[in-house]
């Protein structure tokens, strides 16, 4: 087909957007932003999790403190209750000797949960550090993807900002080339291949391939508004001064 050499030309400004549209896009893929929140996505997470396995043990230790002091509490009672029957002397030999053994295995289980308290009361001041650290790294996290969602969120306004200017010279450029034309720039961008390359030195300016001498040849033959495309790959071969053909 043939078309205006300077429609051709064109053809190059419209590639080199579509090639900053390409870096575009890659950018907002790979935003370094998107990483640092994905990877702190999962440190919150782990952190979460490490939040509620410190609550669950505070709250098992908080019922088991309770379980202790309720029968430390019973037990004291019962005692006191006992020794009072004990300095009151009214029973028989017998029934004071067994309530004084009573008395001392009350003593002896008292001060076992005694111990036992003692314990869980150790625990529970670990698991409440536990849970406050765990709420401070948490909180931190909480912070820090905040301050990368901000900036991600910065990033991507630009790159919104660049694609909307892309698009609009693209548009604008697209508006003053030949339709047939544009159609074989579009059909081989579609299939994922750059539509249009400056031919300079022999090389195609698309795949970077070297052009054998009989291609050269050719093209050097063939009329300036001729579309000429690269055996290679397809693209749209733009010829200019820099192509260095020989004049016909």
């Amino acid at each position: 087909m043939k078309a205006d050499p300077a429609a051709q030309r064109l053809m190059l400004d419209i590639a080199d957007i579509d090639s900053e549209l390409l870096r575009i896009d890659h950018r907002r893929a790979m935003l370094p932003e998107n990483a640092e929140l994905a990877a702190l996505g999962e440190q919150l997470q782990t952190q979460r999790d490490e939040a509620v396995r410190a609550q669950i043990a505070a709250e098992d230790l908080l019922r088991e403190s309770r379980r202790l002091d309720n029968e430390i509490t019973s037990m004291s009672l019962r005692e006191q209750k006992d020794n009072q029957q004990l300095a009151a002397g009214n029973l028989p030999a017998k029934a004071l000797s067994e309530l004084e053994h009573e008395v001392a295995g009350l003593i002896r289980r008292r001060s076992m949960l005694e111990d036992e308290m003692l314990e869980v009361m150790e625990q529970q001041e670990a698991v409440s550090a536990d849970e406050q650290r765990a709420s401070a790294m948490t909180n931190h996290s909480e912070r820090q993807i905040e301050d990368a969602t901000a900036r991600r969120d910065v990033a991507l306004e630009k790159i919104a900002q660049d694609e909307a200017e892309a698009k609009a010279k693209r548009a604008a450029l697209i508006a003053n080339v030949d339709e047939a034309l544009l159609a074989i720039y579009e059909r081989q961008v579609s299939h994922g291949h750059v539509g249009a390359g400056l031919l300079r030195a022999g090389r195609c300016g698309a795949c970077r391939m070297e052009l054998d001498r009989g291609l050269i040849g050719r093209i050097t033959a063939t009329a300036d508004d001729e579309v000429v495309r690269c055996d290679e790959c397809g693209a749209i071969l733009v010829r200019t001064h820099e192509s260095g053909l020989s004049s016909k």
